[in-house]
């Protein structure tokens, strides 16, 4: 079976085999630049309001991650292919940062934020299938920001903590699916660019060093005032 093969090429030595890699340095580099946000910012009530929020915005920039680095290993992909990564990488990246953030700063900081995440990584992995996939990826990071800020917002006073469990569970199944649908469509291809682990660490990095800015310095809604 695919899935079985896909489990055991994460032990491999294709692609696929620095989806956890790459999960785990998104992880050990978000966490630690929190950690360090902790101890410099342990005083600040912002800060410590909007904890829980940044511990999960660094679950999704985990889970995001990978799949940036495994689409760009391949390089290229058919239209269908491309659009469907553009599409839900953008999405994600724009709905999940634009969930956390506008739970902590309001609905129009959540937007933009979620907005501009989730176009430039859409951008970023839509266009290996060329304007398709650039289209696809410009417009989910779109609606994924204003959907997930506006969602955060509605549920501002109802249960906000215990849905962005709900919201980050099924994002990650639908990330995770999208990892083996590339797998399914490249199992036969070889790769086709190395990338330096730098890359993924320094997006990671320049990520949650933004939203911890933005969360605790950037502008809040009259209601979190």
């Amino acid at each position: 079976m695919t899935l079985t093969e896909f489990v055991s090429e994460l032990r491999g030595k294709r692609v696929e085999s620095e989806l956890i890699k790459s999960a785990v340095l998104t992880a050990v580099i978000t966490f630690t630049i929190i950690g360090a946000a902790y101890a410099l910012l342990w005083a600040n009530a912002q800060f410590q309001k909007a904890l829980f929020f940044l511990i999960f915005a660094a679950l999704s920039y985990t889970l995001v991650m990978p799949i940036i680095r495994q689409a760009r290993a391949y390089r290229q992909f058919p239209c269908m292919s491309g659009m469907m990564i553009g599409m839900t990488t953008g999405m994600l990246a724009g709905f999940l940062p634009g969930f956390y953030v506008a739970a902590t700063n309001g609905m129009f900081i959540g937007s933009v934020f979620g907005m501009a995440v989730g176009i430039a990584l859409g951008i970023l992995n839509g266009s290996l299938c060329g304007v398709m996939g650039f289209l696809e990826g410009t417009m989910s990071g779109f609606m994924g920001g204003l959907m997930g800020a506006m969602t955060a917002f509605m549920l501002f006073n109802d249960h906000l903590k215990e849905t962005s469990l709900i919201v980050f569970g099924v994002c990650a199944i639908i990330g995770i699916g999208l990892n083996y649908m590339i797998f399914e469509e490249t199992k036969k291809e070889d790769r086709q660019r190395s990338e330096s682990w730098v890359i993924t660490a320094v997006i990671a990095a320049a990520l949650m060093v933004i939203t911890i800015w933005v969360v605790v310095y950037g502008p809040r809604s009259w209601i979190f005032s």
